[in-house]
Order: structure tokens, then C-alpha cells, then sequence
């Protein structure tokens, strides 16, 4: 199971929007069932990353973390997805290809 930290300032309004599409998205491509979303406030990264597989940030995210960080600041407009998505998924999926 893939564990996915997403996050944005408050860790309200747009990661539940973002949390949503990247739902969608992933359960489209195959992945139903591997992976869960948990939303988190930039600020609480640091400390909460060791336990996840990849941080996916609305924000600019320069605080330190465990594990790759991928900005996706575009699924909230949602345009320019398809390079976010890929890149989402090689990170989290790649051994599957």
C-alpha cells in the first residue's frame, strides 16, 4: 500500500479539492486499493513524511522532508495535469510498469 502526504497551507479547502482529482485520477489509471491520501498542512511535512511514500504540495514546499516531494499546484486549476499525474505515478508505481 502507497502512501500518499498531501498537503497545502491550511491542510483544508485545496488539498481536499486536489485529494479528490489525484483520487480519480490514480483508481483510473489501475490503481485502485494501493495507495491512501492523507491531507496535512505544509508546516506539519517535516515531521509527518518518514511515514509516507511521497508528498504532493499545492504550495511551494522548501521544509525538509523524508521523501520525494512532487508540486502540483496545477491539479488545483486543474490544467497541465497529465505531467503531474505521470510524474505521481512513476514515483509511486514504477516497479508495477
Amino acid at each position: 500500500m502507497k502512501r500518499i502526504l498531501l498537503c497545502c497551507a491550511t491542510g483544508v479547502a485545496t488539498s481536499t479539492v486536489v485529494h479528490k482529482r489525484l483520487e480519480e485520477e490514480l483508481n483510473k489509471r489501475g490503481y485502485k486499493g494501493q495507495f491512501t491520501i492523507t491531507q496535512c498542512k505544509v508546516a506539519e511535512v517535516p515531521g509527518q513524511s518518514p511515514n509516507y511514500d511521497i508528498v504532493v504540495s499545492t504550495v511551494p514546499n522548501k521544509t525538509p522532508c523524508s521523501c520525494p516531494v512532487v508540486i502540483a499546484t496545477n491539479l488545483i486549476i486543474n490544467r497541465g495535469t497529465e505531467p503531474i499525474y505521470n510524474e505521481i505515478e512513476e514515483i509511486l508505481f514504477k516497479e508495477n510498469k
